[in-house]
């Protein structure tokens, strides 16, 4: 869950601070300046839900490693159940970005799936 939260990290660097640049334009298939002019504000916010969810995540794998067993798994699940719902409703709602869906999936849904197997 350690690489989910640096994950969230850098789509929230990406999103609130790197949003103009071309190379974020490529990554979230922005088709230029003007989409990413008017979808700006709506990054920017998007971009703290990410900054949230990985801290969560991070903080969960702090609380675990810690001893905190009970806190850190609920702390890690929520996270891991947050990101692989958005990108389902990414993959359903969007389907010229299945691509990034898949990859925004793939770390927490094997991360929340490890986790619950570790509690059996």
């Amino acid at each position: 869950m350690i690489l989910v939260g640096c994950l969230c990290g850098y789509i929230f660097v990406l999103e609130s601070f790197l949003w103009m640049r071309e190379s974020t334009m490529r990554v979230f298939s922005v088709s230029g300046t003007d989409e990413a002019e008017s979808t700006r504000e709506m990054a920017f916010n998007q971009g703290f839900y990410n900054l949230f969810i990985g801290l969560m995540a991070l903080g969960g794998s702090i609380a675990y490693l810690s001893g905190r067993f009970t806190v850190g798994m609920t702390l890690m699940l929520a996270a891991a159940a947050s990101m692989s719902a958005a990108a389902i409703v990414l993959f359903v709602s969007s389907p010229d970005k299945r691509g990034a869906a898949v990859k925004q999936l793939v770390l927490p849904l094997v991360g929340g799936v490890l986790l619950l197997l570790s509690i059996l």
